[in-house]
């Protein structure tokens, strides 16, 4: 393993976080059960603000905590950069990192397609321990947090989902399935809740690992579960969409595929009674969360893996078109959309006046109020 580690600011100004009451986006999707919601409002006119170049691609998403911004690319990097766009330090391995970090406490947690989840400083970007699966990490890791007791939860292609103590790396314990584990587990109170290449969505505790329950879908799920109201909504490989009483867990209503291109990759996400997802027919899909009715659906030039995100009565998400959109929740209709210029499989960040997404090309972009 390699270690590149370029300390450019020796200070961080308070300027950095001038944000007042800004609200930290840590995870993938914003929170433990994958829903999307941002809980501050964004502009219907954003404006872009800076961009970074890494000049290598990236199909992550970016993460925040205190006014750093954290993402991988597929040239084994982690970049940090604080809120004026300046490069505070770089980590390198030798393995592309597809899957968006987490920031627990002082660490930066990720996983990369070498099979090994890492843990380095915040502030230094130094190391702090690893662990080794048997196979390539694609899915985000995720946190289970119980009064201050917390424990990381990720899937790896060697089948298996883990839980480790982020304090040490060490393993709590792992449970075995039946083919890969591509997306990231959802967890909502003690449930974790997680799908696999095996069609299988599966429940567990997640103090003991045992597991509780599961439902067979039939085909691979490889995108991740979002989680509203005791109910887990997610897509499968052929198209179909699925919203699932987690107590029973019965399929409560199926929406069938809605073209022949149809395959679900991106996570869903989840307010107001509807559930949002793109797919690779192009098209984003507004679901009604109780019936499975598609209520609206909006139209790109490209495949959309990027998941939305939800912010009042606005939907933010990219398309492998180019563009960043934004939609009216309630209608699908347009109201804001920049050309980006190359592909974007990236799921915002978002914060107070604040959102930034990827481009496959490597840039992080950053968007605040327009004029």
């Amino acid at each position: 393993m390699k270690i590149l580690r370029l300390i450019i600011l020796l200070l961080i100004t308070s300027s950095s976080f001038a944000q007042t009451g800004e609200v930290d986006w840590p995870m993938y999707r914003g929170s433990a059960d994958l829903a999307g919601r941002a809980r501050v409002d964004i502009s219907s006119s954003p404006s872009l603000l800076w961009t970074v170049k890494t000049n290598n691609r990236s199909v992550s998403s970016p993460v925040i905590k205190d006014g750093i911004i954290y993402f991988g690319n597929n040239a084994g990097e982690i970049h940090a950069i604080n809120l004026k766009g300046e490069i505070i330090w770089k980590y390198e391995i030798e393995s592309a990192i597809e899957a968006a970090p987490l920031v627990i406490d002082n660490k930066l947690i990720f996983g990369a397609l070498d099979g090994i989840l890492r843990a380095i400083d915040t502030k230094t970007g130094e190391l702090i321990w690893e662990f080794k699966t048997e196979n390539q990490i694609i899915g985000s890791a995720n946190i289970w947090d119980n009064n201050g007791e917390k424990f990381v939860v990720v899937g790896s292609y060697d089948y298996n989902l883990y839980c480790i103590d982020p304090a040490n790396g060490k393993a709590m314990w792992n449970i075995e399935t039946e083919n890969f584990i591509n997306g990231s587990p959802a967890i909502f109170h003690n449930k974790i809740v997680f799908g696999g290449c095996d069609g299988y969505l599966r429940v567990a505790d997640a103090r003991s690992g045992l597991e509780r329950n599961k439902t067979d879908l039939g085909v691979y799920l490889a995108g991740s579960p979002a989680i509203a109201s005791n109910k887990a909504f997610v897509g499968d490989y052929e198209g179909s969409f699925f919203g699932i009483n987690l107590s029973s867990m019965e399929v409560e209503w199926e929406s069938e595929q809605q073209s022949d291109l149809s395959v679900l990759l991106a996570t869903p996400a989840i307010a107001k009674s509807k559930v949002v997802v793109g797919s690779e027919d192009k098209y984003l899909y507004c679901y009604n969360m109780n019936t499975g009715d598609v209520e609206w659906k909006f139209r790109t030039d490209g495949r959309i893996t990027s998941s939305a995100v939800i912010s009042d009565d606005k939907v933010l998400f990219g398309s492998r078109d180019g563009k960043i959109y934004i939609v009216n929740l309630d209608t699908g209709e347009k109201i804001w959309s920049f050309d980006a210029g190359k592909p974007i499989s990236s799921s915002a960040a978002v914060i107070e006046n604040m959102f930034f997404i990827l481009t496959e090309d490597g840039r992080l972009l950053a968007f605040g109020k327009g004029n």
